[in-house]
């Protein structure tokens, strides 16, 4: 029981040794090693978990799915009883995160998949399962506001959701080349009027 215990605990530390590290340096320039020094773990526990960085990849991307959506799932908005103002209060605590060093609120699976879109299939569609995912998540809200304030819109919930993720992956990518969190906050100001304009309220 111990063991399996230590094994799970080896497991999570290397899964969020992969959220921090791969965030500051990419997935390209990450090792192996830094990850288990960032982990606190050896290198025999890596290999008992993964067979390999991309193993490690595939499932941290599944990991931050899972840890977001907590995230998510227990913020302030979801407590607001119409579907757009939980729809912008989402927008609202998306900028809330930004606080921190980049890594820390910028994101794991837009970062990988621009590094690996066109070289790694498995992490690739990892990638691609938690964006879509979650966009699906906020379409939902979307769907909702929709029926009462632009029933008649051309545009469908979950393309607008992909492109609220566009705009949060966009701003990610401008706070990196500006070093600075404050043009992604701008961005998500831009979105929140943006999303307002859609819908008759």
């Amino acid at each position: 029981m111990k063991t399996a215990d230590n094994q799970v605990s080896a497991k999570t530390k290397l899964l969020d040794a992969a959220l921090t590290v791969i965030r500051s340096k990419g997935y390209a320039a990450t090792t192996v090693d830094e990850l288990c020094a960032e982990a606190g773990v050896t290198k025999g526990a890596f290999f008992h978990h993964f067979k390999t960085k991309e193993d490690l990849a595939v499932s941290a991307a599944q990991y931050w799915s899972t840890v977001t959506n907590q995230i998510f799932e227990s913020a302030p908005y979801q407590n607001l009883s119409d579907p757009l103002d939980r729809l912008l209060g989402y927008v609202a605590f998306r900028k809330e995160l930004l606080q921190g060093t980049l890594p820390e609120v910028t994101c794991l699976v837009g970062t990988m998949v621009q590094e690996t879109y066109d070289s790694n299939s498995a992490i690739r569609q990892a990638c691609h399962q938690s964006i879509f995912g979650h966009s699906s998540d906020v379409a939902k809200e979307i769907e909702a506001a929709k029926k009462l304030y632009a029933p008649k819109a051309s545009w469908t919930p979950m393309s607008l959701a992909l492109h609220v993720q566009a705009v949060i992956q966009g701003a990610f990518i401008l706070a990196k080349s500006d070093q600075n969190a404050e043009v992604a906050a701008e961005s998500f100001d831009h979105l929140e009027r943006y999303i307002r304009s859609l819908f008759n309220r």
